[in-house]
């Protein structure tokens, strides 16, 4: 079973999340909250392995509640629901330690299957959405390099790999576009996260991001 906590202020919001969530026979909702101060306690408390987290609560938001569960909580993984074109933090949330985020208006089966994905140790990062956040980041300050020795570690073809997923592109995206089959890709992925000792794709985005790697400007979308 995925034990599942959900923290949203809005209480029609949460309880179309216990519905939606118990109808997964995978799934039980192990308590709620309200506030971010209420989901890390609630967190510390009876151990969820997800925390389906909103942005913008009362008390402590979603971002900063997302960091202190990743120190003191490590073992639940923070999924984010967002509105995002009201939410301008989202990319604080996944630097905080956030394993993913989903828009409120996604599909009942996409949050169904987001919240197993997370679950599984994987990270939820919608390609179309990553775009979105990249198209914000291009809006930021261009930022310093950093991390070039770490870089220089990379073969061509994992550099490769590491500026599509920085693009916002699948495996699958990424295996037809380099013409190699999807498991070629999962091994090269494998390997850019040793190398780069980052903890998933999440932060792959976010790396390539801070390194200056990517140009957020002529991603296609």
């Amino acid at each position: 079973m995925t034990r599942v906590l959900i923290a949203d202020d809005d209480d029609l919001m949460r309880a179309g999340l216990v519905e939606l969530l118990s109808g997964d026979p995978d799934i039980e909702i192990v308590g709620e909250a309200a506030t971010g101060r209420e989901a890390v306690e609630r967190a510390r408390r009876l151990g969820p392995d997800v925390v389906l987290m909103d942005v913008r609560m009362p008390d402590l938001d979603g971002i900063a509640a997302t960091r202190e569960l990743t120190r003191t909580a490590p073992r639940a993984r923070v999924l984010i629901l967002t509105t995002f074109e009201q939410d301008d933090y989202v990319f604080g949330a996944l630097r905080a330690g956030a394993a993913g985020f989903l828009l409120k208006r996604a599909r009942p089966e996409e949050l169904v299957a987001a919240v197993h994905t997370i679950a599984r140790g994987d990270a939820q990062l919608s390609p179309s959405v990553t775009r979105r956040v990249i198209d914000r980041m291009a809006q930021q300050p261009a930022p310093a390099l950093a991390d070039q020795d770490k870089l220089e570690a990379l073969t061509p073809r994992e550099r490769e790999v590491l500026e599509l997923i920085a693009r916002g592109l699948s495996n699958r995206e990424i295996a037809a576009e380099l013409v190699v089959e999807e498991s070629t890709i999962r091994s090269h992925i494998k390997r850019i996260l040793m190398k780069l000792e980052l903890r998933d794709r999440i932060q792959i985005v976010i790396f390539a991001y801070e390194t200056g790697l990517n140009r957020p400007a002529q991603s296609t979308g």
